[in-house]
C-alpha cells in the first residue's frame, strides 16, 4: 500500500449478497484498500432476524468478493470501537439510514470520524424489487418447522441469556417478531416466544384449569407460527397423562416448536403463583422421572428441549428439595430446569441457581420474573440464569387498555375521547406482514 493509499471501511450483516451489495462493495474498494466489519451472529440476531449463515460461512462469501481487502468482527451495532481502532480515512454506506432506526448510529459514526478527520461517504440504497424478494425468502426459509425448531439450542450457544415474551395470538406474535429498541449504541428484541396456557385460555374467556385440549392448544401454535419466523416455548402444564403426553411431545417437535414446559404437578391445574393458597399437590419424584424419560424418548430430533419445572418452592417444600428434584429430572432426560418462586424477594431463586451451578454448569435455567420483576436481565445471567421468560406481560397490559376504552366510550357516548388512548389503524397494518 502506497502513502495515498486510502483505508475504506464498511459494515456488513447480510448472509443475502446480491448485486446492490456488490455494487457498493465495488464502489467503495474504488476509494481505497478496503476492510468490512462482519457484525457477529449474536449483533445480527439482536438487530435483524437470526442469521441463516452462520459468521465463519458470511465471512467467506465477503473475503471472495473481489476488491475486499479483509474482514473483521465487528461486535456492536454500533461502529465506535472498530473506526477508533481502524481509524479509516472514509466510512461507506447507503443512504437508507439517514432517517429511521439506524439514524442515532449514522450519527456517532460521523462524531467519531471527526475525532481523528475522517469522512462518511454515502451512495443512494438500492430499491431494486428482486432484492426485497430475496430478503423474504431467507425470512420464509427461518420459518420452516426443522429451521425455526433448532434455532432455540443455537441461540443458547451463542448467547449467555436468552429473553422471551408470551404471546398468544397472530397480532401478539407480530409484535413479540418486531419490537425492537436501540440503547447506547446496541439493538435489543426478545429472542423467542412463550406460549403460555394461562394466556392462551384468557385470551378464550376460559379458566386456567387446563381447560383447553391440547388440540386448542395446537391451532394457537399454528397462528402464530403462521406470521412470524422465531421459536416457540410452549407452556404445557402438567404434561398430562404420560401415555398422551408422548404423542403431544411429537406433535409439537414435527410442527417446528423448539421447547415445552411441564411442571411437576398432579391434579387440577391451578395457577403456581397461589402456592399454598390453593389445593396443589406435587408429583412424586419417580413418576415424574418417568414421564421425563418417555418423553425424551419420544422425541426425533437432538434439537428439541424438553424442560422441566420445579414447583418445590412454590410449595414450600424447601430448597433441598427443589435440588434433588432438579438434578433427578436431568439425569432422567431433561435438557432443561425451570425453577419458580411466588416471592418478590428473589432470595431463594438465587440460592437455588448457585447451588445447582456448583454441580451443574451446562444445564440450562429458567427463570419466569413475574413476583421477582425487580432483578435485571444482567443480574440473571451473573447468577447462571439462560433464558427468561416475561410469561403474560402482553395479556395483562391489553385487557386493562380494551377495558379503559370500553368504559370511555360508554361514558362520553362516542369514541374521540377515545382515540387518543389507540394506536392508529394503519400503524397496526404494518406489524402485518404484507404476503398475507
Amino acid at each position: 500500500m502506497t502513502e495515498t493509499t486510502k483505508t475504506v471501511y464498511m459494515c456488513f450483516s447480510s448472509d443475502v449478497i446480491h448485486g446492490g451489495h456488490t455494487s457498493i462493495i465495488q464502489k467503495a474498494a474504488e476509494l481505497g484498500e478496503l476492510t468490512i466489519g462482519m457484525l457477529t451472529d449474536e449483533v445480527v440476531a439482536s438487530y435483524r432476524r437470526f442469521p441463516v449463515l452462520q459468521y465463519a460461512e458470511r465471512v467467506k462469501i465477503l473475503e471472495s468478493i473481489k476488491g475486499v481487502h479483509k474482514v473483521v468482527p465487528q461486535k456492536t451495532l454500533s461502529y465506535a470501537d472498530n473506526l477508533r481502532m481502524l481509524e479509516p480515512d472514509c466510512v461507506v454506506h447507503g443512504d437508507d439510514w439517514v432517517t429511521g432506526f439506524q439514524k442515532p448510529i449514522r450519527e456517532e459514526v460521523i462524531e467519531v470520524l471527526k475525532e481523528y478527520g475522517g469522512n462518511l461517504v454515502e451512495y443512494p440504497y438500492s430499491q431494486n424489487e428482486e432484492y426485497k424478494k430475496l430478503e423474504l425468502s431467507q425470512q420464509e426459509q427461518l420459518s420452516m418447522p426443522d429451521v425455526r425448531r433448532a434455532r432455540l439450542k443455537q441461540l443458547l450457544d451463542m448467547k449467555s441469556l436468552v429473553t422471551v415474551i408470551e404471546a398468544h395470538s397472530g397480532i401478539t406474535g407480530l409484535i413479540a417478531e418486531k419490537t425492537i429498541v436501540l440503547q447506547d449504541g446496541k439493538t435489543y428484541q426478545f429472542d423467542a416466544m412463550w406460549c403460555s396456557s394461562l394466556c392462551d385460555s384468557t385470551s378464550k374467556g376460559k379458566p386456567d384449569i387446563e381447560l383447553l385440549d391440547m388440540s386448542t392448544r395446537f391451532r394457537t401454535v399454528d397462528e402464530i407460527m403462521d406470521v412470524t419466523t422465531k421459536p416457540i416455548i410452549i407452556d404445557a402444564d402438567t404434561g398430562g397423562l404420560t401415555e398422551h403426553f408422548v404423542y403431544n411431545i411429537r406433535t409439537l417437535e414435527r410442527m417446528g416448536v423448539s421447547a415445552i414446559i411441564i411442571e411437576d404437578k398432579t391434579g387440577l391445574k391451578k395457577n403456581s403463583l397461589f402456592g399454598t393458597e390453593v389445593e396443589q399437590t406435587q408429583d412424586s419424584l419417580e413418576n415424574f422421572c418417568t414421564k421425563l424419560s418417555a418423553g425424551k424418548a419420544a422425541l426425533k430430533t437432538k434439537y428439541f428441549l424438553l424442560i422441566a419445572r420445579v414447583e418445590s418452592l412454590i410449595l414450600d417444600k424447601g430448597m433441598d428439595d427443589a435440588l434433588t428434584r432438579a438434578f433427578a429430572y436431568v439425569n432422567a432426560g431433561a435438557s432443561g430446569i425451570m425453577i419458580h418462586s411466588r416471592k418478590k424477594d428473589p432470595a431463594e431463586i438465587f440460592e437455588f441457581c448457585e447451588k445447582f451451578r456448583v454441580k451443574d454448569q451446562v444445564t440450562p435455567l429458567v427463570v419466569v420474573p413475574t413476583s421477582f420483576n425487580t432483578v435485571t436481565e444482567d443480574e440473571f445471567a451473573r447468577r447462571g440464569v439462560n433464558i427468561i421468560i416475561y410469561a403474560n406481560q402482553l395479556t395483562r397490559s391489553g385487557f386493562p387498555a380494551m377495558q379503559k376504552v370500553a368504559e370511555t366510550i360508554l361514558l362520553n357516548h362516542r369514541a374521540k375521547e377515545a382515540d387518543d388512548m389507540c394506536m392508529p389503524i394503519q400503524q397496526i397494518l404494518t406489524l402485518i406482514p404484507a404476503d398475507y
